[in-house]
C-alpha cells in the first residue's frame, strides 16, 4: 500500500464524490471554478485523484466554516504557490548542498540570472550584486 501515487487520477466524479461525501453536481461546480481540477480522459470525463478528493474535503470544511468560495480559491492558489515554492527551494538546496560537498572550505557565490560561482575563501564575486550562501559548521 506505500506505492500509491495520491497523484494518479483513476475515480470517477461519482467515486470521488461518495469518498467526499459530496453531491456530484458540487464537483462540477468546484471544477468550473478552479477549486479542484481533476484530470480528463480523452473524451473529456473528470477522473479524481486521492489528492482531490482530500481537497474536496478541505474545500467542504472551509465552506462549513462560512468561508466564501471565492476565498477559498484564493487559498487553493496560495496554497498550491506555496508547495510549488517549497519544490523549487528544495531543488535550490540541493544544488547549493552538491556545490558546497565539491568544493570544501568554499563559499558559494550567486551571481546573475542563473550563473552559480564558487570561490575559495577570502575571493570576491567581480559582481556587487552576488548573494554569498554558506552553512554555520
Amino acid at each position: 500500500m506505500n506505492n500509491i501515487n495520491p497523484d494518479m487520477p483513476f475515480l470517477s466524479i461519482s467515486d470521488a464524490a461518495e469518498m467526499a461525501q459530496m453531491h456530484p453536481q458540487t464537483l462540477r461546480q468546484y471544477d468550473r471554478m478552479g477549486l479542484v481540477k481533476p484530470s480528463r480522459t480523452i473524451g473529456q470525463s473528470r477522473r479524481y485523484s486521492l489528492r482531490n478528493v482530500a481537497q474536496l474535503v478541505e474545500v467542504a470544511k472551509l465552506s462549513a466554516e462560512g468561508v466564501s468560495l471565492n476565498a477559498i480559491k484564493r487559498i487553493v492558489e496560495l496554497e498550491n504557490q506555496v508547495v510549488g515554492l517549497r519544490a523549487e527551494n528544495r531543488e535550490l538546496q540541493n544544488i547549493v548542498d552538491r556545490l558546497m560537498a565539491s568544493q570544501p572550505g568554499s563559499r558559494v557565490f550567486a551571481v546573475g540570472d542563473a550563473e552559480t560561482v564558487i570561490l575559495p575563501s577570502g575571493k570576491r564575486p567581480k559582481r556587487s550584486n552576488a548573494v554569498v550562501l554558506w552553512r554555520a559548521k
